[in-house]
């Protein structure tokens, strides 16, 4: 059975081999056993229960939380060439008979339905007669009260299987679940001895960073202006700040939509609808907009606000980078997020334990925006994972992009001016006495005669209200609760005021846009716009933006290159894959480049296929650089950095003095010998704050110090 499992990933799904986890979990459904599958976002859970459903013969019934996810699954399903359909409350009451009908004739294969159905029992005993080979349950955490998105309908699910009369094998998958939740799950279902698949939580492809005490609009415009092309998704804490932000975007000239529950359900799908099918570009929601978005391409996810728990963050932070290319995930702190969320948990109806229990888990988001370590190792510890290295290479803490700033001085006359002012007011008017405003309040507490006063009259106020708030999120200053509140010193702050201690802070670095030719990208893109238009889906039905990517960069010139390209399944090529060949062919007579052939598939699907690090070598040996590359690619700078270490340990030649700043490298090597090279962190600790994870390894490298782990 799992052979014929693996022609269908690549006749139906165009891949050669299965995610991580998928195996195990399909071999254990199609022998009929109960299983529970943990998977992150973009993990290919669908496809888990979409291709026991085409081996077993009868239906596989799918409950699922939302209408817009059902018919997203469906038109997948439809060009993917898998029969299947839906039930929920969009449609007629004759919608719903005929559909039910046409699925005890075999019509399809897949029959999605929402939980809420389960209310009708003339539903209920109308699926009871139809041939139900597989029941599956997605986004099975709906089902505990402990979970971040608890749904009273899926309570039902568990006693509707077990009046089913042939118990079919029964298949649960979510996202995030803490063991608590995952118990909740195997209890309401009635899972009988199930076999637990976690994957593992880790999204490789995502870049982590939290953003703390910087202006949050002037922060957002100046990272939207280097990403017009890509898709985006601002998720806010209320409905009022989704307005103002979306307002503020289309004032700015960005093509955004917006998303909440207050809207009609016209305005929501519309909005939804026009991200999804490209027509805009960025959706700014709060998390209303969640488990309905099947969008593979959004490139970054930004939470405006603070989160209310880190299920919500990682399960909204992991809809970036579906397609396994580059995601960016970035939470913007403000200390007054904290009680906005606070004020939102006082505003449900909770048992006094669950609310209790919601503060808790807002605690960890609050110590996730302050961890000094990696915020990859904290995110997977809260989700229990616990092999785990102590950096990632690939988050606002491992990176490369902060450096290392000694602000003490200026911190020193903040905290100054604060005890001076009695910690009897906020920061604004700290800002303004440190400023030497003409403020009235200032002038009538007598503040002018301050010593503090005008102390940082070459800043703005801006400036100094923003390092202030830098202060508070690094739990140097306290604001009090309240409407007004008023800033106060923390013991942390005092041994900085005497001298004894430094306020060192990592400032983010100002990156330079690398230049690199999208052009083909850029016509594939249109080519799928005018094919999804044409037959009225969203552009990643007909092709993912990594497949694109892929075509891009390889350059297939017949079928067999084609196919060779993930994405691209026998049934995905007979439908659009000549339109992209003769499109690929114009572009290589334009710009007098070579193509690539393929060869038939052989034992091995894809022997022709190049390993992607090996890729990477070769653009940089054409003179690429690590900038270039990554863009081209659609990978982030750190893994194109990993590709060329990976070449190097399999005995490449590459000259790494490019990457070595020439006046430290005796200094590196010394503080190899003396720490070791079991761990990057411990060197870079001791180096200055301008050699980067990637010199470290670039002298390990040259020197065959590395060791292949």
């Amino acid at each position: 059975m799992m052979q014929k499992a693996r022609v269908i990933l690549k006749e139906h799904f165009g891949y050669s081999s299965f995610k991580k986890g998928q195996e195990p979990i399909i071999e254990s459904i199609l022998q009929g056993r109960d299983t529970l599958g943990i998977m992150p976002t973009g993990g290919g859970k669908s496809a888990c229960y979409q291709i026991p459903a085409l081996l077993f013969p009868g239906l596989t019934l799918v409950f699922s939380p939302l209408i817009s996810l059902m018919k997203d699954q469906v038109d997948s399903l439809d060009g993917l060439g898998i029969p299947g359909t839906f039930i929920n409350s969009s449609l007629s009451y004759d919608e719903v008979e005929e559909r039910i009908s046409q699925a005890k004739r075999g019509k399809f294969k897949l029959l999605y339905v929402a939980p809420e159905r389960l209310e009708s029992t003339r539903f209920i005993a109308n699926i009871k007669s139809l041939p139900v080979s597989l029941l599956a349950v997605d986004e099975a955490h709906c089902i505990s009260q402990w979970g971040h998105d608890f749904r009273p309908s899926y309570l039902a699910i568990g006693q509707f299987i077990q009046e089913l009369p042939h118990r079919p094998p029964v298949a649960a998958f979510t996202a995030t679940a803490t063991a608590e939740v995952r118990q909740d799950i195997v209890k309401m279902l009635g899972l009988k001895n199930p076999k637990l698949v976690v994957t593992g939580f880790n999204r490789e492809n995502l870049f982590f960073s939290v953003i703390r005490g910087e202006n949050k609009r002037d922060f957002l415009l100046e990272y939207l202006a280097g990403r017009k092309e890509e898709a985006g998704i601002i998720y806010a804490a209320t409905r009022k700040e989704v307005d103002n932000l979306y307002e503020f975007l289309c004032k700015k000239g960005y093509s955004a939509g917006k998303y909440h529950a207050g809207l009609s359900d016209e305005e929501r799908t519309g909005s939804q609808d026009k991200f999804l099918y490209d027509d805009i570009r960025i959706m700014v929601a709060t998390n209303a907009f969640g488990m309905g978005i099947d969008k593979s391409n959004v490139r970054y996810v930004i939470h405006y606000n603070l989160p209310k728990n880190m299920e919500a963050y990682y399960q909204e932070a992991g809809r970036a980078g579906r397609d396994d290319g580059p995601g960016e995930c970035v939470l913007l702190f403000g200390p007054q997020d904290i009680q906005i969320q606070k004020f939102l948990i006082e505003q449900t109806q909770y048992s006094p334990e669950r609310k209790l229990n919601e503060y808790r888990k807002l605690q960890t988001m609050v110590d996730y925006c302050h961890t000094p370590h990696c915020l990859r190792k904290f995110i997977l510890r809260y989700f229990g994972e616990e092999s785990i290295a102590e950096e990632c290479g690939n988050c606002g803490t491992c990176s490369e992009k902060n450096e290392l700033v000694d602000k003490t001085v200026d911190a020193q006359m903040i905290f100054s001016c604060i005890l001076r002012m009695r910690e009897q007011f906020g920061i604004s008017l700290v800002a303004e006495v440190l400023k030497g405003s003409l403020n009235k309040k200032a002038l009538r507490y007598g503040f002018s005669d301050l010593s503090t006063y005008g102390l940082m009259k070459d800043r703005t106020l801006k400036q100094i209200s923003d390092f202030a708030n830098v202060l508070i999120a690094e739990g140097y200053i306290q604001l009090t609760e309240g409407q007004y509140p008023v800033a106060r010193l923390t013991p942390r702050a005092f041994p900085v005021l005497k001298g004894l201690e430094k306020v060192i802070l990592k400032v983010r670095k100002k990156e330079a846009a690398a230049a690199a030719d999208d052009s083909l990208f850029e016509r594939l893109r249109g080519l799928r716009k005018e094919i999804a238009q044409r037959e009225g889906v969203p552009p990643y039905i007909v092709f993912a933006d990594s497949t694109l990517r892929e075509m891009s960069i390889l350059l297939p010139a017949d079928q067999h290159a084609m196919l060779s390209i993930k994405g691209v399944g026998q049934r995905r090529f007979e439908s659009y894959g000549r339109q992209f060949l003769e499109l690929i062919r114009k572009y290589a007579a334009e710009k007098g480049i070579s193509l690539r052939h393929g060869k038939p598939a052989g034992k091995k699907a894809r022997d022709n296929e190049t390993p992607s690090h090996l890729i990477t070598l070769n653009l940089y040996r054409e003179g690429g650089t690590i900038q270039e590359i990554a863009r081209r690619r659609g990978l982030s700078v750190v893994t194109v950095q990993d590709h060329l270490v990976r070449c190097g340990l399999e005995g490449h030649q590459i000259d790494w003095d490019p990457f070595i700043p020439q006046e430290y490298e005796a200094l590196i090597l010394r503080k190899i010998e003396e720490v070791g090279a079991q761990r990057l962190r411990p060197i870079k600790e001791e180096l200055p704050a301008e050699v980067d994870y990637f010199a470290i390894k670039a002298v390990l490298c040259k020197y065959r110090l590395m060791t292949n782990k």
